[in-house]
């Protein structure tokens, strides 16, 4: 297999924010990473310690606290839609400055024997998607990531 590219970042309209990443493992795996909590203690959050609460079904909510630096900082939402394994649609809210959902459109496709996880977040304002690229999002996604495919490594 080839090597996994790098995350890319780019703002798109007035209020979305498209990042995406290939990984060298097959997309159901890829998909079950992303909506398993046993899965997802391994990576999301840049690979920090994390307390998970997930009702995995549309209509299900999630709840994420990462533990980094000696402080907490939770993230939760509701999934919409959910596609096995091709897509999935979420809200994001970060519980630092709660009333500010997002919603998250997260698109696994297969190519040339990798999984490109296209993610497009939707915010309601353009100062809530200029305050997010400005927060240290893309270094805390390329982490995230990062630890992604160290953890898929070990899965295959």
């Amino acid at each position: 297999m080839t090597q996994a590219q790098d995350l890319t970042v780019e703002l798109s309209g007035d209020y979305e924010i498209v990042m995406s990443r290939a990984f060298d493992a097959p997309r159901e795996l890829v998909f079950a990473v992303h909506t398993q909590p046993e899965h997802l203690a391994h990576w999301w959050g840049r690979g920090n310690p994390l307390d998970i609460e997930m009702d995995f079904r549309v209509g299900g909510t999630y709840r994420f606290v990462e533990h980094a630096d000696g402080d907490a900082h939770g993230f939760r939402g509701e999934f919409r839609e959910i596609d096995a394994p091709h897509r999935l649609v979420q809200t994001f809210e970060w519980e630092g400055m709660p009333g500010h959902i997002a919603v998250e459109t997260h698109v696994f496709d297969e190519r040339d024997g990798q999984t490109v996880v296209t993610t497009t977040t939707r915010f309601d304002t353009r100062e809530d998607r200029d305050g997010m690229a400005q927060s240290g999002m893309e270094a805390g996604a390329r982490q995230s990531y990062a630890a992604l495919d160290t953890y898929l490594k070990t899965l295959i």
